[in-house]
């Protein structure tokens, strides 16, 4: 479902390269800004393997790696097929890429992971983040993230994705080293920010409303799909007790015994295939699920707004306060309320060469003042100009997505009860031959 964009590729040296001499200068190559990675090399998490190990604390805990495997798409055009580049990564490496994005990146959707514990699941679907099943749909939820990431028209640039994928030793070493983590908000910061901001846009309070709503709904509909499974599952093992007592009964009949034993088949065959049903019903479940997580990413862009917005108000209230001060002081006049009106009035006025030392004091403080309002707005201004792009290219992905998602269940259910009717009409056949 990832979306390929349309970014110019980037020329990555020579072109009359041999397929391993490509290879290598592709891991070798920083990516241009702008660069479609997806247009340079082909991504892939090919498989998962469980492995035992000590942890942090010296701990013996079993875990789950993927395989990344990388290769040029100019050695697959050219009808080579080298062995790919690949190294293993743990979930909790793609948590920390992802992180990073997140801090570099406030101003964009970043795209989400795969759950790490199963969530909606109906009550047959194993809740074990080791069960096989899940680890193979996280698996591939890990590989849409990678492409996600690899055709944004901004994220695919960056060279510490890049190293993601092309460097086993010492990447995370190299994340650590850009300090990400010192540049990351509290989450009490932005909560503050939420509540104290005097002026917020519209436009994003707007679209953080639409992400809650956004979230809810999608959370609605996983839960009525996981009660609606656990119905469907019963209803076609109910159907093998069709086969059980046609299968009984045809053994007292003479006549009827073959109808009655072939009509049994084709309602055992039908219960026996709910499994592979809802099995392809996770798969639409885990795109909806994507999107219940675009949720909160979109969220994350509204709330660094609001984050700052409010940076900007709080340095323009400063500034105003120092010209209140600059301009009491000068007069001596005190408009409000002040500690500095208490204070002259119990100790008595300044010394003009106080009152000089102080003006001259608050001279530098409102450059410095305007200076920083300056910076905040134009901060808070291409902050906006950028999210407001990537919200919009979010928006139709989002629509693009979810309607091929929705169709493609529905198909699948229509399917589904033609199948069910088509077991029926050769029930009906066996009857009749009777």
């Amino acid at each position: 479902m990832a979306d390929s964009g349309s970014e110019d590729i980037a020329v990555i040296g020579n072109t009359d390269l041999t397929p391993s001499e490509s290879e290598n200068n592709l891991k070798n190559t920083m990516v241009e800004k702008g660069t479609n990675l997806l247009k340079m090399m082909e991504i892939s998490v090919a498989e998962a393997e469980k492995r035992t190990g000590k942890n942090a604390v010296n701990m013996q805990e079993t875990y789950t790696v993927y395989l990344i495997e990388t290769r040029p798409v100019d050695a697959a055009s050219e009808g080579t097929n080298p062995v790919p580049d690949s190294l293993w990564r743990r979930y909790s490496e793609f948590e920390l890429l992802r992180n990073y994005l997140l801090v570099t990146y406030p101003f964009l959707v970043v795209p989400p992971l795969p759950e790490k514990r199963a969530e909606f699941v109906w009550h047959k679907l194993s809740a074990d983040n080791m069960d096989p099943d899940f680890v193979e749909r996280r698996r591939v939820g890990l590989e849409n993230f990678l492409l996600r990431v690899a055709s944004h028209p901004d994220l695919s640039s960056d060279n510490i994705f890049y190293s993601f994928l092309t460097e086993e030793n010492g990447w995370k070493e190299t994340v650590f080293e850009t300090g990400f983590q010192a540049k990351a908000d509290s989450r009490l910061k932005a909560l503050n920010a939420t509540f104290r901001v005097k002026n917020p846009d519209k436009r994003f309070a707007e679209m953080k409303h639409y992400g809650d709503e956004l979230q809810s709904v999608i959370s609605q509909l996983l839960r009525v799909r996981a009660r609606a499974a656990d119905r469907l599952y019963g209803v076609y093992k109910v159907h093998g007790n069709y086969g059980r007592v046609f299968s009984e009964w045809s053994a007292i009949e003479k006549e009827m015994g073959d109808g009655l034993q072939s009509a049994g088949h084709h309602m055992d065959a039908y219960a026996a295939s709910v499994d592979d049903i809802l099995e392809e019903e996770e798969h639409y479940a885990d795109q909806l699920k994507e999107y219940l997580f675009y949720a909160d990413a979109l969220r994350a862009v509204c709330r660094k707004h609001e984050l700052t917005q409010y940076e900007l108000e709080m340095a323009t209230m400063d500034l105003t306060s120092k010209k209140q001060q600059r301009e009491e002081l000068a007069t001596g006049m005190i408009r409000t309320f002040s500690l500095k009106g208490m204070t002259s009035k119990l100790f008595g006025q300044e010394t003009p060469e106080q009152r000089e030392a102080k003006l001259k004091m608050l001279e530098t403080q409102i450059e410095e003042g305007k200076e920083m309002v300056k910076e905040r707005n134009a901060e808070c201004e291409e902050f906006v100009k950028s999210a407001w792009v990537d919200i919009e290219r979010f928006k139709e992905q989002k629509d693009h997505d979810l309607r091929e998602a929705l169709i493609s269940y529905a198909i699948m259910q229509i399917s589904m009860c033609k199948k069910g009717i088509q077991v029926w009409n050769n029930a009906k056949e066996c009857f009749s031959k009777m």
